[in-house]
């Protein structure tokens, strides 16, 4: 039950992603050093991803890696507006330093499986397009029916790439505490400069400014089984379940199974 929840809660994602004007694409998880370090990810928390010395490759901890990769030393054309792909892959993170935390259960573990946003944009338009990755992943939230408050983070809390950073966070009612099940950064121009990716704008080339965002990951699956049992129970929508797309309505029958 747990298997085909997860997969109907990442197709979900890609339906939705699609129906906004994503671009969906399975993306590789093994990446090389130039890619992981112009995302920025070979900084403060590089003991957190794994390296194969032997291949001199990583394994990626976000299709966001992949996809910020895939555009390097190109000049994209935006003048239609942002590009925008959605990434489906398995990720891997070694976790440290957390030691003791979440040692049971599927909250934090080494390999999970997420869908992920990512967008090329204008750098005038990072802000604006910002606010939509956002608004896309409450509404994932809100199809599940996940109750979830969201974080502006902090600037000293930001890692060395997002210029803002927006996280949700569900309600795990047996633990008292809320949980981080969705993220999206700005990054503006940092991976895009590091990369070499640039677009044409009014007759010269420029840095193009890039985002990411959480659509739907394995750690969901903790809080929607974690829903009050009344509420778990809600299976029905007040339109009728017609109204509800068919993925929808089987995340919901998995959860009333588990109740």
């Amino acid at each position: 039950m747990g298997a085909r929840l997860e997969l109907a809660l990442l197709t979900m994602a890609v339906d939705q992603a699609e129906a906004a004007g994503f671009t969906m694409m399975t993306t590789p998880t093994l990446v090389n050093p130039d890619i992981m370090a112009g995302t920025g990810f070979l900084g403060a928390h590089s003991d957190e991803i794994y390296y194969l010395p032997a291949d001199d490759q990583y394994l990626v901890g976000t299709s966001e890696v992949a996809l910020a990769g895939y555009h390097k030393d190109e000049i994209v054309d935006l003048s239609n507006g942002p590009l925008r792909y959605a990434g489906w892959s398995s990720c891997y993170r070694r976790e440290a330093g957390s030691y003791g935390k979440d040692t049971r259960g599927i909250i934090r573990v080494h390999q999970f499986n997420k869908v992920e946003m990512f967008s090329y944009c204008r750098v005038e338009e990072a802000e604006e397009e910002h606010r939509r990755f956002l608004a896309w992943e409450e509404e994932m939230l809100a199809k599940v029916e996940l109750p979830y408050r969201v974080i502006n983070t902090a600037a000293g809390d930001l890692g060395s790439s997002a210029a803002q950073k927006f996280d949700c966070e569900a309600w795990l009612p047996t633990q008292n505490r809320f949980m981080e099940v969705t993220s999206t950064s700005n990054c503006t121009t940092f991976q895009a400069r590091r990369l070499g990716i640039r677009e044409r704008f009014d007759g010269e080339t420029r840095t193009a400014a890039t985002l990411n965002g959480t659509l739907a990951t394995t750690r969901w699956l903790v809080a929607l089984f974690e829903k009050p049992p009344a509420r778990r129970r809600l299976a029905v929508h007040p339109r009728g379940a017609a109204a509800i797309p068919w993925r929808a309505r089987e995340i919901r029958a998995c959860c009333l199974t588990s109740a």
